[in-house]
């Protein structure tokens, strides 16, 4: 081997080194993603639990790219037996390190071409074009308001914001909203019932689009196998009358 063959294939191992390491530390922050939320859901100890860390460790799974596990009602939880601004800037804490998990991975999921077929879909291109004119103040808005987040990950990936402009959306957005909660379950103290009963309305209000929107798919994909045996006929006409 030359030395220009060694120099063509060495950043080309580097590369292939710098991936592994990233799936590898990807795996560990999912699998620990993961573990937390089973933890979370199978201990009624932990979930009744009122140390800061379950506040912290919770932004994990409520944050975590695509998560209809709501965050809000914990913090109305929390708020009863904290201050407002502990409150928030232990939820803030943990919500920047969940979000900088989130833009990693979907970094990592680009670096393998897995959007390349989301960003052709006609939809996923306007929205990339809209958000495109004004996404950081597109963020902020989605990031302080009670509307899903999840898309806006994406966006935030296929537009290529760097993560520094991204984060500090967040922090700015995010503390704000948290904070106002906070003041609002400290001053209220809320029963627990009514936040357990907006808990599941939060979960269903997440959860609902998803199924419209399969059902919706599932229709459009029956009605195109049905419409598509009615053109074959024609196609097979057309080709034999160009064929003569």
């Amino acid at each position: 081997m030359s030395d220009l063959d060694f120099l063509t294939q060495l950043p080309l191992k580097k590369t292939r080194r710098a991936r592994r390491a990233k799936i590898i530390i990807l795996s560990l922050e999912i699998i620990l993603v993961v573990g937390l939320m089973v933890f979370w859901i199978s201990s009624s100890a932990i979930r009744h639990n009122k140390s800061l860390w379950v506040l912290f460790f919770y932004c994990f799974p409520s944050e975590f790219l695509i998560s209809f596990v709501p965050h809000e009602p914990v913090i109305l939880f929390f708020s009863k037996y904290y201050s407002a601004l502990t409150v928030a800037a232990v939820s803030l804490a943990g919500t920047v390190l969940a979000e900088a998990l989130d833009y990693s991975t979907l970094k990592l999921v680009e670096e393998f071409k897995l959007l390349s077929k989301a960003k052709k879909s006609g939809l996923v291109e306007k929205l990339i074009n809209a958000f495109g004119r004004q996404p950081y103040l597109a963020l902020w808005v989605a990031a302080f308001l009670p509307v899903p987040f999840y898309p806006f990950r994406f966006l935030t990936v296929m537009t290529n914001l760097p993560l520094a402009g991204y984060l500090a959306v967040i922090v700015t957005a995010r503390f704000p909203k948290f904070l106002i909660l906070a003041l609002i379950g400290r001053v209220l103290k809320i029963p627990n019932l009514i936040i357990v009963g907006f808990f599941l309305i939060m979960i269903l209000a997440g959860y609902l689009p998803s199924v419209r929107f399969n059902k919706k798919r599932k229709k459009a994909g029956a009605q195109h196998m049905e419409s598509s045996p009615a053109l074959r006929p024609e196609q097979e006409e057309k080709a034999t009358a160009s064929s003569s």
